[in-house]
């Protein structure tokens, strides 16, 4: 188990969380009290997306979530280069993030 300070926050990560989970797809969708992330993994040749791991925030913090990933993005672009999402064709690549309206 790690345990560091980032951004003045003492943050325990335990071994099995640290491994992370690999997604290529996320599903969101929404009630009027919280937003609600599904990432999941589609691969080839199999017939369904399995969900490796849910995430619920309330309004606010996917707000912030939203401005955290916009401000890291461009960091990264600053630093690396730009990031280019090829076209889909329709076949391939499931929109990103068009999940649903929930209810909660």
């Amino acid at each position: 188990m790690a345990e560091f300070k980032k951004h003045g926050l003492d943050l325990e990560l335990p071994s099995d969380v640290a491994q992370g989970h690999y997604s290529n797809l996320a599903i969101i969708s929404h009630s009027t009290s919280e937003f609600i992330i599904d990432f999941a993994t589609m691969l080839p040749g199999l017939d369904k997306a399995k969900v490796k791991s849910r995430i619920i925030l309330t309004p606010e913090h996917a707000k912030r979530l939203l401005l955290s990933l916009q401000e890291n993005i461009t960091r990264y672009e600053s630093n690396i280069g730009k990031i280019e999402i090829p076209k889909a064709h329709s076949n391939e690549d499931p929109i990103i993030g068009m999940g649903p309206m929930g209810n909660a």
